[in-house]
């Protein structure tokens, strides 16, 4: 299965295990130990920690869940901060990863963490996200379950301060001030001529509904000197002229030819290229990759995947397709065209595409940190 982050109460959590960030004695501590015990069943589940009896930091056990919506409570003790000089980081990854073994021995098909040692006992929580992802994906490269990272608020959650901060910048780098794609525009300003390639560099500020005259120059004699060998005002014309009514007249077209031009519908029929699914599974293919790989590297469960790979008509989800041009390192132009064959793009005015871009042009296919970068700006997630 995969990993999911979500922003929720653990308590209201439904998982075949819940983790508690329990006393290292027998008793109730604060924050999350303490809303479990309320959740659960004060007295029935204190009874139950007490055959447990005192534990060591980063050891696991379980107890029923009683009230909860889940068969068990794993326990897991955390560390307190102190720096980072006593094993805590180490003590950290044994809360996971040993909460997930318990979890697979008692055949748990879903379990739900909060960020281990984060409240009362400090941990920093960029660092406990960075060893949690670490952790889980770890585990999930050879196991089957749904994990769930449960997050309380947004100051529970916190991405590497830099990271966040190199995104920001990309994306305001990148932002087009409410200057609207030439395709976005009335089809009668430039004669139905479509052309989404606008300068990023603007060198001001647009109002709603202003249009730098400079910009569309720039632009349409580009466009011009690039498909075009004739002069200028012959390949494009810079303005459509009005009518006597005054209305705008359709510019004539000048748009270069194409191997298909001229040809039959029946013949361009013949001559379609590879789906989604038949060009996904050649790039599996050329990259010697197996179908667990995969989709383990695209966070997308195996029924999934399954689904994908018996249906050549197969039209995937825009998470999904990105999903999967993360798991096979797809470059820029590669995801761009495995995009087209699902009729996907990606925009240059949504947050989430330049998150996405911004990854991929770093070379970051962690889909695990992408998709902490994605929560963190409020964003869906790839894959699951």
């Amino acid at each position: 299965m995969a990993l999911q982050i979500i922003r929720n109460n653990i308590i209201n959590v439904e998982a075949d295990a819940i983790v508690n960030t329990a006393n290292p004695a027998v008793g109730v501590g604060r924050g999350v130990d303490q809303a479990i015990y309320e959740a659960a069943g004060w007295d029935r589940l204190l009874e139950a920690r007490r055959k447990i009896g005192e534990m060591s930091p980063g050891e696991a056990a379980w107890t029923p869940a009683f009230d909860l919506r889940a068969k068990y409570i794993i326990h897991t003790v955390g560390p307190a901060w102190r720096g980072g000089g006593f094993g805590e980081r180490e003590t950290v990854a044994k809360c996971y990863s040993n909460s997930l073994k318990l979890a697979a021995e008692l055949g748990c098909e879903s379990i739900a963490f909060p960020l281990i040692a984060t409240g009362t006992y400090g941990f920093p929580k960029d660092e406990a996200l960075r060893i949690a992802m670490s952790e889980i994906s770890r585990f999930l490269l050879v196991n089957e379950m749904e994990v769930l990272l449960v997050v309380y608020d947004k100051e529970s959650f916190a991405v590497s301060g830099k990271l966040f901060s190199d995104i920001k910048t990309f994306i305001e780098d990148r932002e087009v001030y409410c200057y609207p794609s030439f395709n976005r525009m009335d089809d009668d300003f430039f004669g139905g001529y479509e052309e989404s390639s606008i300068d990023e560099d603007l060198s001001r500020t647009l109002r709603p509904g202003e249009l730098d005259e400079s910009l569309i120059l720039r632009n349409e004699a580009s466009i011009a000197e690039e498909y075009s060998s004739a002069p200028l005002e012959k390949a494009m014309p810079i303005r459509p002229k009005s009518s006597a009514s005054g209305s705008l007249r359709a510019a004539p077209s000048y748009a270069p030819s194409f191997p298909t031009e001229g040809a039959s519908l029946k013949d361009r029929l013949k001559h379609m290229d590879k789906t989604f699914q038949e060009y996904l599974f050649m790039l599996i293919d050329r990259r010697g990759l197996s179908d667990p790989d995969v989709y383990k590297r695209a966070n997308i469960d195996r029924k999934h995947f399954s689904k994908i790979r018996s249906n050549v008509d197969y039209k995937p989800s825009k998470k999904t397709a990105l999903a999967l041009a993360i798991a096979l390192k797809l470059s820029l132009d590669e995801t761009n065209d495995l995009l087209a064959r699902a009729g996907l793009a990606l925009s240059p005015s949504l947050v989430f595409d330049q998150i996405i871009k911004y990854c991929i042009e770093t070379g970051n296919y962690d889909i695990y940190e992408i998709n902490c970068i994605l929560f963190e700006y409020d964003q869906q997630m790839l894959g699951a």
